[in-house]
Order: C-alpha cells, then structure tokens, then sequence
C-alpha cells in the first residue's frame, strides 16, 4: 500500500449513506470494489464528587472505499465527526476540506475518494490473501432494509439512570463517599456494498457504564464497570451498594510482598485476558510458528487440550445480550481480517470446546494457506467449500466463556482460606507472543481473604502470567456472567465471562500505583 493520502474538496450531494455506497461503486472503474459506509449516532454523561458534571452528544460518518486491481487492493477512508466540522481523508497530515456530514458524500470528493483508492490499488503488490469478492447473500444477514436511513440514540437513553444516580448522591455526600463514573451510549449503522451486488446492512446499539467510588480511607479506590445495549437493565441501587460494600473493605490496610497467591480474578479481569488472547489466535500466525497457539515442528495447537474438561470459549454474533454484527465488515487487513471477505455471514464458533482448542481465527485465505484448523463439532461452523476444504472461521465481535460453574463470587470468598480478591486489571501489554506473557497492574481494589472472609485492603501489584497458561492452571470456575473489559472497553464491550480461581497467580513486583 502507497503512503500519503490526498485531501479531498466537498460539493453538494448525495446525503443517504446508502446512496453514498451506490454512487461510490457507479463511480468505480476498477476491477472490482467495496464500499462500506457508516454513520454513528453518540450520548454521554459524565459525573464527579455525587455531582453530574457534563453530557454531551456526536455524529460522526465515515465512507471507506476498497479497489481492487488485478490481485491487488487500495484503501481510503474519509469521516465527518460532529455533524458540521471538517472532512479528513484517512491518513492525511496536510489538511482538511471543511463541510458536514452531507458534504462528505459531495459528488466531487466522493470520486476523488474513489480515484485515490484505485491509484492506491494500482501502486500495491498483489495481494497474498485475494480470493474474488462474495456474491449477494441473504437478505436476512441485514438488520432492515439496506435503504433504511441510520439509526439515532439520544439522551433519552439515560432518563431513568440519571434519575437513579441522582438519588444515591445524596447518600454518598451523608457517607462521606464521592462517586465518579462516565456512560456512554451509541448506535451505528453500517451499510456494505460491493461490486458484485451484495448489500447488507446493520444497526449496532453499544453502552457502557464505568463507575468509581472513593473513601477517606487509604487507598480506598473501588471500580465497577458494565456493558449494556440500551441501560434497562443497569440497576444502580444495586451497583452503588456493591461500592458501598467494597469500600468498607478498605478500612484497614495491609501490605503484602510480591510472590505467588491464591487469586480469584473477577469477570472484568477475565475478561481482559481473554481478549488478550482472542486476538492473538491468528491461525495464519500459529501456522508461522509466531505464537501460542503453534505447534512445536510446525502446524498449530488444534486439538490440544489448554483448559479442564467442559470448558469452552465462543463467539456466536446471536448470543443473547451480546448480539453484533452477523457479517465481516473489514476495511483493513491484518492476520485475522481480509477486505476480500467483506459480507461474509458469521455465526456461532467454539474457540475452545471440552477444555481442548477447537479453531483459531481463519479468513479465507489463511485456512486455504494452513489447512483445516478445527475439530468436529456441530458448535463450530464451516463455511469453505465442498470436499473436506478448511474452516473458515472469522473474528466475531464478541466472546464468552463458560467452565459449567454454579458458584457465586460471595460462595467463593466464602470457600477461601487464604487469597488474593482482585477488582481489575490494567495497563497489560504482551510480553511474548510464544507463550503470550501478558504484563500489566491491578487497581481499585486488591483485598485478602482469610477463612472465608474479606479482611482488609493490600498494596497494588504488577503481574506477569499468560492467559493460556491461567485456564489450564484454574481450579475453580464461577457462573459466567456478562461484564466490561476495563482495559480494552474502548475496542471490545462485549462479554460473558466467570470467576476463576488461579491457586498460583504470579504477582512479580509490588506496585506503588494506588
């Protein structure tokens, strides 16, 4: 792909993102092409010491055009953010066309848009992952007509929660508690065309709510954080006497030095490391020898057995609670996504089934390149082609976990005799893609647990452990239960993760953080 992207001029024009899409592949003079527009429609609020602090809204769109030339592809995105502001073409540092939202789809800068994706396709090489563009597919992939105009949350979306946030700020002021938190609401609408006549559309609700509470007490910091589709079911009585109940545990303060503890890592945490290695299980990159996943002497780990029995790690775009969008919508490549795969539908895949590894993440191309990679099962889906071709296996924009637990965090507290309680983790960056060693810290909450029972606050760590090794070292799996990534909210919201006791979590240094 060519450096340097040119700034585009707006005119007057078309303003449905649909007909933004139409008009983008009429223009088109390449072999064959891909348009994905998508609109994103955006509330939030924020508070600060019991007291509601700002809120504010946004609409941002972006066109992204993909030619393809031969065997080769180019690539430019242009986006308005805040409905009237300025139009940036992808990757551009030398200016901005100033318009709206409608300028964007200008007849002049949307063929400029189109003319610099396919000079951009004529200067690249071929393409190792091409395959031809998908056919139409069914209709019933797209959530409403692909005509249907974008779908718009508003602040109405807050009305009940900020009405239930305003009734415990008074009880936090007469607790000698400050309450801090931010929540964010938005819908975006996608539409997907292609040059062989596929058009899909969808409509993504996302929210989150990240709350943190602060005592007198040293250190006494505890978060709490959860996703939602549209805050019905975020109950904040409930959330603020969770905080409440952390804070007390802050009241005495212990120090303890770094070493190897028992460790029960709540949802959130799970859920920050498995992420981790959601992303890492490119089977393009196991069948190169580059990570975890790889097979000592070539191949990959499929099949291997990595956790205890029952357990399994999936991806399904219809889980309940969880549902996102059943297509691949890619407007880059990287080791688990391929512009060429643009459209395809994506359902149910077990990552991890029965404790063993079942599938890595396979575009079409890679599992062409490596060869099938997952096992029998009528939970993993299969979408090559006739005669024993290899599963194709794309990123699904969600994850679950689940060890067939019935216990409750409260029944495992109940169940310790000496431990570690963690809130969250962040800061984690990988250490080595072979063994994926993560780094990162615990915040807002480290609590010992003697007999059964919370007994104080200790000092923050930093720790060094590699998710993959963590499930084969578990020795107790809570009931799974849907959560918000702390570190990774900004990318991957979506959810469903347990509690799990580690008998030997590594907590390699002490961490002055507080």
């Amino acid at each position: 792909m060519s450096g340097g992207f040119p700034v585009t001029r707006t005119a007057r024009g078309i303003r449905a993102s649909h007909e933004i899409v139409e008009r983008a592949l009429e223009l088109s003079r390449a072999d064959g092409a891909v348009v994905i527009a998508s609109e994103t429609s955006t509330v939030n609020l924020r508070w600060a010491n019991n007291t509601l602090t700002t809120n504010g809204a946004a609409r941002d769109r972006s066109v992204t055009v993909i030619s393809i030339v031969g065997r080769s592809f180019g690539i430019r995105t242009t986006s308005t953010v805040d409905g009237p502001g300025t139009a940036r073409v992808a990757g551009d540092t030398g200016g901005t066309a100033a318009g709206d939202a409608g300028d964007l789809a200008g007849l002049e800068a949307l063929e400029a848009l189109v003319r610099a994706s396919e000079a951009a396709a004529r200067e690249s090489d071929d393409a190792e992952d091409y395959n031809d563009l998908l056919p139409p597919t069914a209709a019933a992939l797209a959530s409403g007509s692909f005509t249907d105009p974008a779908e718009r949350t508003s602040t109405a979306v807050f009305t009940a929660f900020a009405r239930d946030l305003a009734e415990i700020f008074g009880s936090a002021r007469a607790e000698n508690r400050r309450l801090f938190g931010f929540a964010e609401h938005d819908i975006t609408t996608t539409w997907l065309g292609t040059s062989t006549g596929l058009r899909l559309r969808h409509s993504q609700p996302t929210g989150s709510v990240e709350w943190n509470a602060k005592s007198s007490a040293p250190g006494g910091s505890v978060w709490h954080g959860q996703s939602t589709h549209d805050f019905t079911d975020v109950d904040v009585a409930a959330t603020d006497a969770q905080l409440r109940a952390r804070l007390t545990w802050c009241d005495r303060s212990l120090d303890l030095p770094a070493g190897r503890y028992e460790t029960l890592l709540p949802p959130s945490a799970v859920a920050d490391l498995m992420v981790n290695l959601y992303w890492s299980a490119a089977g393009r990159d196991a069948a190169e020898g580059r990570t975890v996943f790889s097979r000592a002497g070539g191949g990959t780990r499929v099949g291997e057995s990595i956790g205890p029995a029952g357990l399994r790690l999936w991806s399904d775009p219809g889980a309940a609670d969880l549902s996102t969008t059943p297509f691949v919508t890619a407007a880059g490549a990287s080791a688990t996504s391929s512009v060429f795969d643009n459209g395809l539908p994506l359902g149910p895949t077990d990552w991890i089934l029965d404790g063993r590894l079942n599938a890595l993440v396979q575009t079409r191309a890679s599992a062409r390149a490596t060869g099938p990679t997952a096992s029998s099962s009528s939970a993993s889906r299969s979408t090559g082609g006739a005669g024993g071709s290899p599963a194709v296996t794309p990123f699904v924009n969600n994850l679950l976990l689940d060890g067939g637990g019935t216990a409750s965090l409260e029944d495992m507290i109940a169940s310790t005799e000496r431990g570690l309680l963690l809130t969250c983790l962040w800061y984690i960056r990988e250490v080595d893609p072979e063994v994926l060693l993560l780094t990162g810290l615990t915040r807002d909450g480290v609590f010992l647990v003697e007999h059964g029972e919370v007994v104080g606050a200790v000092n923050n760590f930093r720790f060094n452990e590699s998710p993959v090794d963590l499930l084969g070292r578990a020795a107790q799996i809570s009931a799974t239960e849907r959560t918000l990534p702390r570190e990774w909210a900004d990318w991957f919201t979506l959810a469903r993760m347990p509690v799990l006791r580690i008998p030997d979590f590594n907590m390699s240094s002490v961490s002055p953080a507080s």
